[in-house]
């Protein structure tokens, strides 16, 4: 774990930040490639990513400060240091879909040829994240004997959990998550209809989500039923319920015509 990198002068370099900088780039750069594959407009394509940035960021931040309500009460100021971790995916997802639909609507572009394009890149700045969570010290899982272990001395740990060796839960979702960009990208190259790719995303990352809430051991993030079902799971379980009827509606919708 190393929070902080180096400073350069009197600006912090943190890792957190550091990394979901790194992922965002990475990610605009696949979303370029895919955009110029699936003969749509680059500069349009873009424009929604930084939206869906913005949003996402601010979501995903928001809900963030409502887990931990209490301390960002009395500690205001500190709703602002993102660079020191504190984002929940899910809130950033919600946020992030919302002005996507929101976009698409106002550009004229085609959805679901975008969403195939965006998905990809999405996967990608998520690993990354997760990486910069393992170098900020949140999101951490449960204690474990096992030798990978790690040990986290971070504030966002739990003090009893400080320094014991922990489930690395964080490198668990990020290796899952790059597994599962490269199924994206060869389901994106054998798709058989617009929307397969992000359709199949909205499957998949919730179930991989809750197979990795086993783990966590932050129980901060919430939980429906205490200790079974934690906030996230519940969320993936309205996830991919609806993703399979979209999945269904969509594939209706292209064998029509035949």
């Amino acid at each position: 774990m190393h929070p902080l990198l180096f400073n350069m002068g009197p600006v912090p370099i943190h890792s957190y930040g550091l990394l979901i900088a790194i992922g965002f780039l990475s990610a605009l750069e696949i979303i370029r490639r895919l955009s110029i594959k699936s003969k749509l407009p680059v500069d349009p394509v873009m424009d929604i990513v930084f939206w869906m940035l913005i949003s996402g960021f601010i979501g995903a931040r928001l809900l963030f400060v409502i887990t931990r309500f209490d301390y960002f009460a009395a500690h205001p100021l500190e709703i602002i240091r993102v660079w020191e971790g504190g984002l929940v995916f899910f809130g950033g997802l919600i946020t992030a879909t919302a002005v996507f639909v929101f976009q698409m609507r106002k550009s004229k572009l085609p959805i679901w040829k975008v969403a195939d394009v965006l998905v990809p890149g999405l996967v990608l700045n998520h690993a990354f994240g997760r990486l910069g969570c393992l170098a900020a010290g949140c999101c951490y899982g449960k204690p474990t004997d096992l030798p990978w272990g790690i040990h986290l001395h971070s504030e966002l740990v739990e003090r009893s959990l400080r320094g014991v060796s922990l489930h690395p839960v964080q490198l668990y979702e990020a290796g899952s998550l790059l597994l599962l960009l490269f199924g994206l990208l060869w389901i994106f190259k054998h798709k058989k209809f617009d929307g397969q790719v992000g359709i199949s995303y909205f499957i998949i990352y919730p179930v991989i989500r809750s197979i990795v809430e086993l783990f966590r051991g932050d129980f901060i993030r919430g939980f429906i039923i205490d200790p079974w079902l934690s906030t996230s799971q519940f969320i993936s379980l309205f996830v991919v319920v609806g993703s399979l009827c979209v999945l269904l509606l969509r594939l209706k919708r292209v064998r029509a015509p035949r």
